[in-house]
Formats: C-alpha cells, structure tokens, sequence
C-alpha cells in the first residue's frame, strides 16, 4: 500500500484587489500556479523525494514574470535584482540557503546545492555566486531578470520615497512577493522551499525572511514543512515557520490550528502582513493569511487539485 502525499504552493500574499485583476492576468496567474503545483505532483507520484518535488515547484514560478522571485523580481533602488531562497529537509534537518545573488536563473536549484555540496547553511552575495560558477552555473545577465513592470514600480516608489505601493494599476502590487512549496513525499519526508526577489527599492543589501531557516522556510519530518510569504522584518522577528512547528510539537496543535494562531495572532498585532503554507505528516495542508488574498495550489492526498487567489475563496 503506498503512503499519502501530497504538495501545496504559494506565490505571494497581500493586498490582491478583484478590481484590479485582468481576466488575462489572472488565467496567466493560475495557469502558472497549476503548472507549478502539477510539476512538483508528478515528481511525488513517481516516488520522488520530497524536496526535488519543491524544487520543481519553486522553479516553474522563477521562470515566470508573473511573480516576485527568479524572472519576475523586484528592482532594488539601485535597479538591480537580488535573490534570496532557502530550502530544508525533514528527514534529517539539513537546509541550505542564499541572499543577495544577481545572477543566477534560479536561486533555489542553488540553495539545495548550498545544502548538498557545501559545508554551510547560508551563502551571501559574491560568495554565494562564486559557489554557484565553480559547481557550473551560467552567468545569467540582469537583462533577463528586467520587467518593464519592475521598473514601473520601481519608479513609482522611488518618486513617493516607498518601499511598497499604496496606489498602482496592478492588482498585486501590495503583494509580498515570495514563492514557496512545502510537501510530503511517499517515504514520509517532508521538505520545504521558499525564493523571492524581496522588495521594491530595498538598499543597502537587506536581506527578509525567505532565505532565513526558522523564519521563512522550515521542515521537520513527522511533524510539519512550512513556507512563508509577508512583510520579512516582522517575519523574520517572530521566526514565525519555527514557531508552527513548535506548536505542534509541544503543544500538540494540529496544521490548521497551529498555522492560524501564529498568522492571526502577535505577528498580526505587530503589524506583520502576509501568510504561510503549511503542511504536517499526514500530508494535510493549511493556507493561513491575514492578508485579501495569497496566490495558492495544492493537490491532495486524494489527487484533487485547487487553485486559489483570494482569501475569501
């Protein structure tokens, strides 16, 4: 008899406005989440590890324009892209993780080789590049990374001297751009994944929470894998994907119960937007968020897949 599994995903939670939302953006939108969701499905329904299955995931949505991380990646003020990303393995707690690359196609393939031929964790800017070079990564330019939405932004912020957008013709523009998969493979391991390109006009090399193991991005087998996506700082501050998973560890919490009361609670008093994925050992998954909406999928135990944008779906 073959075991349970299954895999959920995120691409960013925050303010997602109906109003605002093409019906072109929004079946672009969900067919990437699909295809996401179904690449890293495949790989779990041949028995494949668990986190070569968020890998997949995490990939298909860097290569697409359509989300803050890989491709899609917000402008820094100095009109630069810099990417963070971070993965972990449940069966024996190693991870991997880097912050602050510009030239990498897809920082996550990099952190699972941070973790796999590295003696580290965490590998930062030219650092984490010259690792990526010497185990044959291409260079890739920042011309491929440039959106002429990103610089849009990117203006349009530099002019109100913001880090986020209050008025934009996007309907996702106060969306905290993170992507993320969490998922439980048949030999019982979980794993988790989380990339981003950060935020709009960030300086002096900051650094949120999804290449932070505890804060954005966490996995710990018989128990629970999480990925995160809001405001990093209050994130980072509440390490709020090792916080779930000590609620069910030590207070027997179940995902959904666990998820919520970190999303909804002090985080949320603190002023901390955003929300998580999260999935425990039996493969039941939660979609937690304090936010209108997070870009989301899954496809369950029983093989039924949902996609979903806002929060009152």
């Amino acid at each position: 008899m073959s075991q349970p599994f299954s895999i959920a995903i995120h691409g960013g939670a925050g303010t997602i406005l109906r109003e605002q939302m093409s019906d072109e953006l929004k079946a672009s939108i969900l067919a990437d989440l699909e295809a996401s969701v179904r690449a890293g499905h495949r790989i779990l329904a041949q028995s494949g590890d668990a986190l070569d299955a968020v890998v997949a995931a995490v990939k298909v949505l860097e290569d697409s324009p359509n989300f803050n991380a890989g491709k899609g990646s917000v402008l820094t003020h100095q009109e630069m892209v810099e990417m963070d990303a971070s993965v972990m393995d449940g069966k024996d707690l190693n991870a991997g993780a880097i912050a602050g690359v510009r030239h990498i196609k897809n920082p996550i393939e990099l952190a699972r080789d941070v973790m796999n031929k590295s003696e580290h964790v965490l590998l930062i800017g030219e650092g984490a590049e010259a690792f990526a070079f010497a185990n044959g990564y291409p260079f890739t330019e920042q011309d491929y990374f440039f959106t002429e939405r990103r610089y849009q932004q990117l203006q349009s912020m530099k002019e109100k001297g913001l880090f986020a957008l209050s008025e934009s013709k996007y309907p996702d523009d106060k969306k905290y751009g993170t992507v993320g998969a969490v998922a439980l493979d048949q030999h019982g391991n979980l794993a988790a994944a989380t990339s981003t390109g950060g935020v709009t006009n960030k300086k002096y090399g900051r650094v949120g929470d999804s290449s932070i193991i505890g804060a954005g991005t966490f996995a710990e087998n018989g128990n629970v894998a999480v990925s995160t996506t809001g405001m990093g700082e209050y994130f980072i501050r509440k390490t709020v994907a090792g916080d779930v998973a000590a609620r069910m560890r030590y207070l027997h919490q179940d995902v959904h119960t666990a998820s919520e009361a970190v999303i909804q609670g002090e985080l949320k008093q603190m002023g901390g937007e955003g929300g998580l994925i999260a999935i425990d050992a039996k493969g039941d998954f939660h979609f937690a968020m304090n936010s209108s909406g997070m870009y989301r999928a899954a496809i369950d135990i029983d093989g039924q897949l949902s996609v979903k944008i806002y929060a009152d779906e």
